[in-house]
C-alpha cells in the first residue's frame, strides 16, 4: 500500500464544501506565492569595510517552508542581494554586513535585475512578481551586543564613541569646539602643537639662567 502522506495536500475537505470556500482556498494559494519580507542571515558579503561602492550579500531566509504534513523544508539561499548603506551623494556611513548578521530582506514587486545591472531606469528583466530573486537587504535585527559603537544618549545627553582599536580622523582641518578632557594614556603629536599662539617646540623661557640644565619641560 502506498504511503498516504504522499497524497496529503494543503486543502482540507472543508475547502470544497461550498463555492466560496473553494474560491477562498484558490486565492489563498496564489497569495502564498507572494514574497514580501522575511528575516534572513548573511552568509557572505562582497565588501569587508573598505571604501568601495555598495555591494551585495548572499542570505539564508530563516523562516522555513512547511509541508502539508508539518515537515519543515529550508528555504534556498538567495544570492547577490543589494544591501542598504546610509549614503547621500558622496557622503556615507560605511558599515558593511558581516556573515552571521541577521537582517530583513524585502522583495520588489517586479524584476529589478535590469536596474541592478545598469544602475539606471530600466525595463523589468522578466515578468516575475514578488520573487525572492529581487530581494534587498536591510540590517540588522535581533543581533548581539556590539564591541564598538557610536551611541546617542537620550534627550541630548551626549554621544559616546568607543572602539577596541584605533580611532582615526583625517581632514584638511579638524576643529574642536568646547573643553577637551583627557584621562589616561599619552597625547602624542607627530608635529608641533600650537596652544594659544605658543609653539610647544619652538619657544623660549625668559628669565632662565644659561647652563647645562633645562627647564624640566620641552627645550626652548
Amino acid at each position: 500500500m502506498s504511503n498516504p502522506n504522499l497524497l496529503t495536500g494543503v486543502a482540507s475537505p472543508a475547502d470544497q464544501t461550498v463555492p466560496f470556500d473553494a474560491l477562498h482556498f484558490f486565492v489563498t494559494r496564489i497569495l502564498s506565492r507572494v514574497n514580501t519580507a522575511t528575516l534572513v542571515r548573511v552568509l557572505d558579503c562582497t565588501n569587508d569595510g573598505g571604501v568601495s561602492p555598495v555591494g551585495t550579500v548572499d542570505v539564508q531566509p530563516l523562516v522555513q517552508q512547511m509541508t502539508a504534513t508539518g515537515q519543515t523544508v529550508p528555504q534556498p539561499t538567495v544570492y547577490q542581494v543589494p544591501y542598504f548603506r546610509l549614503q547621500g551623494g558622496a557622503s556615507a556611513v560605511i558599515l558593511d554586513p558581516m556573515p552571521g548578521d541577521i537582517g530583513i530582506a524585502i522583495f520588489a514587486d517586479h524584476d529589478i535585475s535590469g536596474v541592478k545591472a545598469t544602475v539606471a531606469e530600466s525595463a523589468p528583466g522578466s515578468f516575475r512578481r514578488f520573487n525572492m530573486a529581487d530581494g534587498l537587504y536591510v540590517g540588522g535585527f535581533i543581533n548581539g551586543v556590539p564591541n564598538q559603537y557610536v551611541q546617542f544618549l537620550p534627550n541630548g545627553g551626549g554621544i559616546n564613541l568607543l572602539s577596541p582599536g584605533a580611532i582615526t580622523m583625517q581632514g584638511s582641518e579638524i576643529n574642536l569646539v568646547g573643553p577637551v578632557n583627557q584621562s589616561g594614556g599619552v597625547i602624542t603629536a607627530a608635529q608641533d602643537v600650537v596652544i594659544n599662539g605658543l609653539s610647544t617646540i619652538n619657544h623660549n623661557h625668559p628669565g632662565v639662567q644659561t647652563g647645562s640644565g633645562n627647564t624640566g619641560g620641552m627645550q626652548g
